[in-house]
């Protein structure tokens, strides 16, 4: 048997390359890409070009829009300097203004001469640590006008050239105007005393205490109301009030003559103190 005989014989796939070219168009078309690669590769490139083509229309159209944002912002911060400059503007002209008018004020102030600076009050006379603040009534207050309407009358300043007539007259005006002075009331000041009194323990009997304190007796000293104030574990201390002329009675006189009582006080302190 000779070669061509066998190799006739022998099933042998010759158009498989055919086959396989059929088969690779049978599934493209199922795909639906019935193109060639060459065509997909142009295709793909077209792609590119016009994916790149609108990537630079957007970059431009973002650049031109963020352009006109910054020319906004930047003509929006312009007008607010300005308006800044003008408020300043007018800030310095309002000092100027006012430094001329001090500069006026101060020149006129060193040519005139100096004005006289008025002579302090007095102080008030102080009783007990504290001024004393005189009460005036009704009646006083009537005698007190009638004795300036008096003053008025009184020529303390009279010239030289007077008679004796009128020098005599001068004097017993004044006399007269020494001695009403000399017979009017002085006033009293009062104060207002409100006192605790603390025992030495609970047990101590706070009636026979607040006898004790009322016993006390002095010119110018007025009791008044009291009331038990409780402190602590059981023990109350007796608060009193009283009135005192300032003059007469002090709070040193009845803190030492309430301490006496050694039995019932063991302390006494001032709670409040008020001028009358």
């Amino acid at each position: 048997m000779s070669a061509v005989d066998f190799l006739a014989q022998e099933k042998i796939w010759f158009d498989k390359p055919r086959y396989d070219e059929a088969e690779r168009r049978f599934y493209e078309h199922m795909n639906g890409s019935s193109q060639s690669p060459q065509d997909l590769g142009a295709n793909s490139i077209l792609q590119d070009i016009a994916r790149a083509r609108e990537n630079i229309q957007k970059s431009l159209a973002g650049s031109t829009s963020s352009g006109a944002g910054d020319q906004g912002e930047l003509v929006s911060r312009i007008k607010s300097l300005e308006l800044e400059n003008h408020s300043l503007h007018k800030v310095v002209d309002d000092l100027r203004s006012a430094l001329s008018k001090l500069e006026c004020r101060v020149a006129v102030l060193e040519k005139s001469p100096a004005a006289a600076t008025p002579a302090p009050a007095p102080a008030a006379p102080y009783t007990n640590g504290t001024p004393a603040q005189q009460r005036k009534t009704s009646a006083p207050v009537k005698e007190e006008e009638e004795d300036e309407e008096d003053d008025d009358d009184i020529d303390l300043f009279g010239s030289d050239d007077e008679d004796p007539e009128a020098e005599r007259l001068k004097e017993q005006r004044l006399k007269e105007y020494a001695e009403r002075k000399a017979k009017k009331p002085a006033l009293i000041a009062k104060s207002s005393i409100l006192l605790d009194v603390k025992p030495w323990d609970d047990e101590t009997d706070m009636v026979k205490l607040e006898e004790c304190v009322r016993s006390v007796h002095a010119d110018g000293l007025l009791w008044g109301t009291s009331k038990l104030v409780p402190v602590g574990y059981g023990i109350k201390k007796l608060q009193i009030a009283c009135v005192v002329e300032d003059d007469k009675v002090g709070t040193d006189m009845l803190e030492e003559e309430i301490t006496k009582f050694e039995d019932y006080v063991q302390s006494v302190d001032v709670a409040a103190f008020n001028k009358i």
